[in-house]
């Protein structure tokens, strides 16, 4: 069924690779770029990817957000999550529909919201933030991405112990998360997942220790990479320009303990 631009949506602008804007259509506003302006209001009742001229007879094309757009166009007063690590946090937390996870710490918001996503619309996040400013912040960012129905937003230190309990997944992006692992292994239902995102190796080590004293397993690290190419017949190659080392995701899983051994 065809979709319908209306008063109030989201639209992504897109001029080229390296132009692009998230904007919110409202009939009386006009929305100004060094390309000229466009009339948003000339979008309502239009389809998505509709190609719009502005002032200056440019043609920009008005899309549907994405996730992804929502993610990189976020208002960023920390570092953001990039999409080669998220995709990878997702696939490998196991999370789907009606998920309970607790993240910390919450930073933009941007995982917050790709993890919201995908727990929709049963299931619920629980992201701890010790600075209230990062929080008010990721609260704005999932509001306009429309997930924060699905975030309850909390401020609290994790290392000193989570609320919740019987969780499918804990995702930690903070500065020392090994800390938490004694807490995260009480929170977590059996076989539940833990995803840790490092900086640095020093970090991972003392992680990995932790997991192996507190009875997780399936512990495995990465690094993930992804170069873009540029295509064009006789000169296809890989840019120059990528995102290169962001951090080491680490994973496992809940063991139960093993059961008393009977006395003879």
């Amino acid at each position: 069924m065809t979709e319908l631009i209306a008063e109030g949506d989201d639209v992504y602008l897109y001029l080229d690779q390296k132009r692009t804007y998230l904007v919110k259509v409202e009939a009386e506003k006009s929305f100004h770029t060094h390309k000229g302006y466009i009339q948003l209001g000339d979008l309502i009742g239009k389809e998505y990817g509709t190609q719009i001229a502005s002032s200056m007879d440019i043609v920009f094309v008005a899309m549907k957000p994405t996730l992804r757009d929502y993610i990189f166009k976020s208002s960023r007063r920390t570092q953001i999550s990039y999409p080669k690590d998220i995709s990878l946090i997702i696939m490998f937390s196991g999370i789907s529909s009606g998920s309970r996870v607790v993240e910390a710490g919450t930073g933009t918001g941007a995982l917050t919201s790709a993890i919201a996503h995908y727990v929709k619309p049963a299931g619920k996040v629980y992201t701890y933030e010790v600075r209230q400013e990062f929080q008010k912040n990721a609260q704005k960012n999932l509001e306009r991405a429309h997930l924060l129905d699905y975030v309850e937003l909390k401020e609290g230190d994790v290392t000193q112990g989570i609320e919740e309990t019987d969780l499918d997944a804990i995702i930690l992006d903070m500065a020392t998360p090994w800390l938490v692992i004694p807490h995260a292994y009480k929170a977590l239902k059996g076989s539940g997942v833990l995803v840790s995102f490092s900086p640095t190796i020093d970090q991972v080590v003392k992680v990995v220790e932790s997991l192996e004293d507190h009875c997780f397993m399936c512990i495995d690290t990465v690094e993930t990479f992804i170069r873009f190419m540029q295509v064009a017949r006789g000169k296809t190659r890989p840019q120059t320009v990528m995102t290169g080392h962001t951090g080491y995701i680490t994973f496992a899983r809940k063991s139960l303990p093993a059961p008393p051994v009977p006395e003879d």
